[in-house]
């Protein structure tokens, strides 16, 4: 999924989405000590949807972006409403 469309989604909808990432990618793991994989470059995938979900979390903890039904505006938005204010 591209990081435009989980900016979309709320805070528990990206942690829901980080622990069945997580779960799925433990599941992997434990199949390649088993067995081999059709897919192995899908663990390579699974780690970067990991990392791009945890990266725009802390982008709104650190105020850089917001994410929906935070109800805060990021700091260039509002510089850019208030200079069009006055």
């Amino acid at each position: 999924m591209k990081p435009e469309k989980y900016r979309e989604l709320t805070r528990e909808e990206l942690e829901r989405n980080v622990r069945d990432l997580r779960q799925e990618l433990f599941n992997l793991r434990f199949r390649v000590s088993s067995q081999k994989l059709d897919n192995p470059l899908k663990i390579r995938e699974l780690r970067r949807e990991i990392a791009r979900i945890l990266t725009i979390m802390r982008e709104e903890d650190m105020g850089i972006s917001r994410l929906p039904g935070t109800g805060e505006v990021a700091g260039g938005e509002q510089e850019a409403r208030d200079a069009k204010k006055g």
